[in-house]
C-alpha cells in the first residue's frame, strides 16, 4: 500500500472538490497503520442502465482507489428507485416498477465492471435496509434535518420559487441516500457533482448519528467529443463503454485539442506525474494529435482486449490517415427482402455512424456518401446494394455489405 501521501495525490487528481483534504488525509493515515482498506461508497440510479465515458469518470476514480488496496461497494438504489430522485428538471422523476430497477440493474453491473475489479467490489440493494425501516425510525432520520436546510438544493428551491409542487416523499430521498452511508459505515462516497446534496447529507446523517463522517468527492462533468455540451447519448457526442473498438478510438482523436489534458485526468488511470509529462510536451510545441493518439490507444485499451486496439489503430491509420478502405471494417448484414440503400440507415444510427435518418439524407445531399468509392445522390438511396460492397458515410466511417 502506498504512503497516504501520494495515495492522497492520487485520489484527488481531476476532482472538482471535496470535502475535505484534511479528514481524508487522517482516514488515509489510520488506514495505512492500521491496514485496513477504506470503504468507498457510490450510489447508482438504476434508471439509466447505458454507460459512456463521461459516466465512467467517477467509475474510473473508484478503479484508482481499488487499485490503492481499497474496498468498493456499490448500492443500487432499487428502494429509492421507486421514489424517483429529484431530477433538477421541472417535475420529479418518474417512479420505477421493481421489474424495471432490477432490468436496469443488470444491465448496470454488467457494464460497471468494464471498469471496476469484480473481486474488489461488492453490490448491495438498499431495499435491504431500507424496506425494514420502522415508521418510527423514519421519523428519527427526518429529525437530523431541517425543511430549511432541503430547500438549500436547487431543484427544490427552484421549483418552490416557481409554485411547482414538490411531494413531501421527496425530501426523503437525500435522507435514504444519506442512510445508506450510515447503514454501509462509508469512509468515502464518490458522486458527480449534480449529486453534491446528496452525498453531503450524508456527511450530516453521519455525524447526527454518532458516527465518523465520510469523505464526499465529486468528479466534474465531462465534454463531449464537440467539446462544447456534456457527454449524452442524446446529443450523440458521447463515447460508449460497449462501442466497437475502432469507433471508440476514432470518437478519441475526434476530441478538441483543448480537452487531451481533461481527457488524461477523467478518462484514464494514468499517473498524475505521467499527466505532468504530456502538459509539458503540449506546452513545448509537441503535435497534438500524436499526443491524442496515445490518448485513443490508452482508453481504447482500458475497454477492450490488445488485439482489437491493434485493429482499431490499423483501421484508423488506413482510413484517415492513409486513407484507403480498412480491411477490418464492420460489417452490416442485409435482410434479402430489404436490400437498398435507405434500409441500412437503421444499422448505421445504432453504430454511432449518423445520428438520424435525416443526417444520413443530408449527407448523401452533400455528396458525403459513396458506394464502392463512387458517391451516390438523392436518387441513388433506393439503389441495391451487393455483396462485398463497401459503404463510406461522412469522411471516417466505412462498412461492408454481407448478404
Amino acid at each position: 500500500m502506498l504512503k497516504p501521501e501520494e495515495q492522497l495525490r492520487i485520489i484527488i487528481k481531476g476532482a472538482e472538490h471535496y470535502v475535505n483534504e484534511e479528514e481524508l488525509l487522517m482516514k488515509l493515515e489510520k488506514s495505512y497503520r492500521q491496514n485496513r482498506p477504506l470503504r468507498v461508497k457510490l450510489g447508482l440510479d438504476p434508471s439509466a442502465p447505458d454507460i459512456h465515458l463521461g459516466h465512467a469518470v467517477v467509475l474510473r476514480k473508484i478503479k484508482q482507489l481499488q487499485d490503492l488496496g481499497h474496498e468498493t461497494i456499490i448500492v443500487i438504489g432499487d428502494f429509492t428507485g421507486r421514489i424517483g430522485d429529484p431530477t433538477g428538471k421541472a417535475k420529479g422523476r418518474t417512479a420505477l416498477s421493481d421489474e424495471q430497477v432490477r432490468e436496469n440493474a443488470k444491465t448496470y453491473c454488467d457494464q460497471i465492471f468494464k471498469v471496476l475489479d469484480k473481486n474488489k467490489t461488492t453490490v448491495r440493494f438498499n431495499s435491504e435496509w431500507l424496506s425494514k425501516l420502522s415508521f418510527e425510525t423514519v421519523i428519527r432520520l427526518a429529525a437530523t434535518t431541517t425543511v430549511a436546510r432541503m430547500l438549500e438544493r436547487d431543484d427544490f428551491q427552484n421549483r418552490y420559487k416557481n409554485g411547482i409542487p414538490i411531494g413531501l416523499h421527496e425530501f426523503l430521498y437525500p435522507l435514504m441516500q444519506a442512510y445508506d452511508s450510515v447503514q454501509l459505515q462509508a469512509d468515502i462516497e464518490m458522486g458527480g457533482t449534480d449529486q453534491t446534496f446528496n452525498i453531503l447529507m450524508g456527511r450530516t446523517v453521519q455525524k447526527a448519528l454518532g458516527q465518523e463522517q465520510q469523505i464526499a468527492i465529486f468528479m466534474p462533468i465531462l465534454e463531449g467529443i464537440d467539446g462544447v455540451e456534456k457527454m449524452s447519448k442524446s446529443l450523440g457526442n458521447y463515447i460508449g463503454v460497449n462501442e466497437p473498438a475502432e469507433v471508440m478510438f476514432k470518437k478519441v482523436m475526434e476530441i478538441r485539442d483543448d480537452l487531451i489534458i481533461k481527457f488524461y485526468e477523467l478518462a484514464t488511470d494514468e499517473h498524475p506525474d505521467e499527466i505532468d509529462k504530456i502538459r509539458q510536451e503540449l506546452d513545448g510545441g509537441a503535435n497534438p494529435r500524436d499526443v491524442k493518439y496515445k490518448l485513443a490507444r490508452i482508453i481504447t485499451s482500458l475497454y477492450h482486449s490488445q488485439e482489437d486496439v491493434g485493429m482499431a489503430m490499423d483501421y484508423y491509420d488506413a482510413a484517415f490517415s492513409k486513407k484507403t478502405v480498412p480491411d477490418n471494417i464492420p460489417t452490416l448484414i442485409i435482410d434479402l427482402d430489404k436490400d437498398t440503400v435507405i434500409d441500412i440507415i437503421p444499422q448505421l444510427i445504432d453504430m454511432g455512424y449518423v445520428k438520424s435518418k435525416s443526417e444520413f439524407l443530408r449527407l448523401v445531399k452533400q455528396g458525403g456518401v459513396s458506394i464502392n468509392g463512387e458517391r451516390i445522390n438523392e436518387d441513388d438511396i433506393k439503389q441495391v446494394l451487393y455483396n462485398m460492397d463497401v459503404i463510406k458515410i461522412g469522411k471516417k466511417h466505412f462498412a461492408r455489405i454481407n448478404k
